[in-house]
């Protein structure tokens, strides 16, 4: 089991809640590529929670046996809606998939290498209630010691941040400290507060928090989709909340894809992003410039973890 198993304790399935008696009905949107051994454990989360009506499990591709898999499960139980047959369109389209064919009220994108923690979702959809329209809540996503993972709750994503926060200069100057992107270091808040990005790993929107910002730009592959997602609707003047109880560790990196294109399309998502969002003409320039930076960057990730470990 490459010791996927280890982080997850025997799950106990979180109440219904009066709270939410009468409740929307929750469905669970899974996009799934090359997963591996992790997928069977996050669905066993999914299906273990009282909450969850629907698990709608969108297949972009998987090997012919973990294919076979998914069929007898969706054959098993009713819960499971499998879509399958489209090939690779990406997570931004699987993701609408997904979301179109789903039934449920309350829709929570759940990555197939992320296991809910007991209450997970009572808690998402707890905080989601009564906010505006759009509104979407992200998930506090814990690496397997349980420490909270990188990019679980960020600042809001520009050049001049991404710059500042890649080159450290942003915790390294005090007057720069509010362009830091990445937030998992400070200590958790006690309860749901606003944050401009959360995590795509684990997050819930309403059905009409969806519709109002037309779901996901297909435009993006694959990464930096939530990103896209979090600035539309907080331009729509939605709210983008984390929710510190809702609890889910996500362990990352078990796709069988290679690491150089998932790496290349983060690259191009971002360098596509901040072309999106440019308004001024010298936003743009910037944007266009660092475009090819961006990417060249992304594609170097791989190779320089490679080094490093073969020097280890």
């Amino acid at each position: 089991m490459n010791g996927i198993a280890a982080p997850i304790v025997a799950y106990e399935p979180a109440p219904a809640q009066d709270f939410l008696k009468p409740r929307r009905s929750v469905s669970v949107v899974m996009v799934v590529y090359m997963t591996g051994e992790a997928l069977q454990q996050s669905i066993e989360c999914v299906l273990a929670d009282a909450l969850v009506d629907e698990l709608v499990v969108v297949d972009n591709g998987s090997t012919r046996m973990e294919a076979a898999r998914l069929k007898r499960l969706a054959d098993s139980d009713a819960r499971v809606r499998l879509v399958q047959g489209q090939g690779n369109v990406g997570f931004a389209r699987g993701a609408n998939l997904g979301a179109r064919t789903a039934a449920g009220d309350v829709v929570v994108f759940l990555n197939p290498d992320a296991f809910l923690q007991p209450g997970c979702v009572a808690e998402l959809l707890r905080a989601i209630e009564g906010r505006p329209v759009p509104s979407l809540v992200g998930g506090r996503v814990l690496n397997a010691d349980r420490t909270e993972q990188r990019g679980a709750r960020r600042g809001d994503i520009t050049p001049v941040s991404a710059l500042l926060s890649l080159s450290h200069l942003s915790r390294r100057i005090p007057a720069w400290r509010r362009y830091e992107v990445h937030w998992e270091s400070e200590a958790p808040p006690e309860a749901v507060i606003p944050v401009p990005t959360i995590s795509g790993a684990c997050f819930c929107m309403r059905r009409e928090d969806f519709e109002a910002v037309q779901g996901f730009d297909e435009g993006y592959f694959l990464h930096v989709e939530d990103v896209d997602l979090c600035w539309r609707v907080r331009q729509e003047g939605g709210a983008v909340l984390f929710q510190p109880k809702a609890e889910v560790i996500h362990l990352g990196h078990t796709s069988h894809a290679s690491p150089l294109k998932v790496e290349f399309h983060k690259g191009v998502g971002l360098a596509r992003y901040f072309r999106k969002r440019a308004e001024s003409l010298g936003e743009r320039l910037l944007a266009l410039l660092l475009s090819p930076i961006i990417v060249c960057t992304a594609i170097a990730r791989p190779m320089i973890w490679r080094v490093r470990g073969r020097a280890a």
